[in-house]
């Protein structure tokens, strides 16, 4: 008999079976995040991303108009194109150099008379289609040409996310960053939803918000989150802020929701941040952070800077301190909460496979475990029942 993590078996976090299940029910028949509306700024430009299974790209037309598309050429299914770049009025595969539009229609194929003496239909072997759809200023995919819309899928969730709006702030680029946690990717999602470790995890790196006062819940498979400020940061805010504003007054707080399957965001005051989740393994997942600020000057930024420092130059420190640390890569003796939340899933997800693992009850603040748990098996239950 398997033993069971909640509503799960712990294979589901193991083994490669439920791992190939989970790419070809949740992340190939999914709407998948791919860049932000700038990475695609003008005709030409082009990003691809993995949805699951497929290798999806976008492209702007030469009409202004995105469109996705399989990245599969229709001769032989090599790659068409790189991972992001820019094409002047077509998208040549590198294999046979067959050449297709912007628009995916296949316009040249190289010594056609004398390869194919029958001549080929070019009108019947266009690039296959996918979906793309825009959305807080986000660019998603989706394998299917005509899946539920965007709206309808994050329609209900949407009230639950903030004030922001991203379109206005401009991103940070020195904090884009990619890494590699040695753990399963619900592993992953579970621990960002976890509202009971917020207070003891994250005892000193997160305090400037409230965690016994946090409000969350689910909307169909998405979760959302909301914390106010900290009794100590909240008692002169505007001056606390680290950075300019990004939402007006008098909303605060910490919007914290993860959307389903691996989309987390993490907006306040003052940013608007991406956590994207990308399985590559049973027990690997590759994270991409991005975050935008407010479109203000040097100036602004300076002083806010100035205003803050007294609030945060004794803020936040080590967990595990002195005798505790167990030296000076001790991710618990960082002071980085990002180090502390990689160190926890990754010695987690070693657990799993010891024979003595036995999974104690959830606390109230990790229902939101066994909730999306529940909208795993859900989600694979209702593609199964379709397939």
């Amino acid at each position: 008999m398997s033993t069971m993590y909640h509503r799960l078996p712990v294979e589901a976090y193991t083994s490669q079976e439920w791992f190939d299940r989970e790419q070809r029910l949740i992340f190939s028949r999914s709407w998948r995040f791919a860049g932000l509306v700038e990475d695609v700024p003008g005709p030409g430009h082009y990003i691809s991303v993995q949805a699951g299974l497929n290798n999806l790209f976008i492209v702007m037309g030469r009409d202004h108009r995105l469109r996705a598309f399989h990245n599969i050429c229709r001769h032989r299914g090599t790659q068409l194109i790189r991972a992001v770049g820019k094409t002047q009025k077509a998208l040549t595969c590198p294999y046979h150099d067959w050449t297709y539009d912007l628009e995916g229609n296949l316009i040249s194929v190289p010594d056609e008379e004398r390869e194919f003496p029958g001549g080929v239909d070019k009108s019947c072997l266009g690039l296959k289609p996918a979906s793309v759809d825009v959305w807080r200023g986000m660019l998603f995919v989706h394998p299917d040409p005509n899946p539920p819309s965007l709206a309808e899928w994050f329609g209900a969730v949407d009230p639950h996310l903030g004030p922001h709006d991203p379109n206005e702030l401009v991103e940070y680029e020195e904090a884009r960053s990619s890494y590699d946690i040695k753990a399963n990717w619900k592993i992953v999602v579970e621990n960002y939803i976890d509202v009971y470790h917020l207070s003891h995890l994250h005892s000193d790196t997160l305090h400037m918000y409230d965690h016994a006062k946090a409000k969350f819940g689910w909307e169909g498979p998405h979760y959302h989150f909301w914390e106010p400020p900290s009794a100590d940061y909240a008692k002169d805010l505007e001056k606390n802020l680290p950075t300019p504003r990004v939402i007006p007054e008098p909303h605060v707080g910490a919007w914290v929701p993860m959307l389903f399957p691996g989309i987390g965001l993490g907006a306040s005051e003052e940013s608007w941040n991406l956590f994207i989740i990308t399985p590559l393994g049973p027990d690997l997942t590759r994270i991409e952070n991005r975050s935008k600020l407010a479109n203000a000057s040097s100036w602004e930024y300076s002083k806010q800077q100035w205003s803050s420092w007294s609030f945060w130059k004794d803020f936040g420190g080590a967990k595990y301190k002195g005798e505790d640390a167990q030296g000076e890569d001790d991710p618990m003796a960082s002071g980085d909460f990002t180090a502390e939340d990689v160190y926890a899933c990754e010695q987690q997800q070693k657990a799993l496979t010891s024979p003595y693992l036995e999974i104690g009850p959830a606390a109230k603040g990790e229902s939101p475990i066994l909730m999306h748990q529940q909208a795993v098996l859900d989600f694979m239950e209702g593609q199964e029942k379709w397939a």
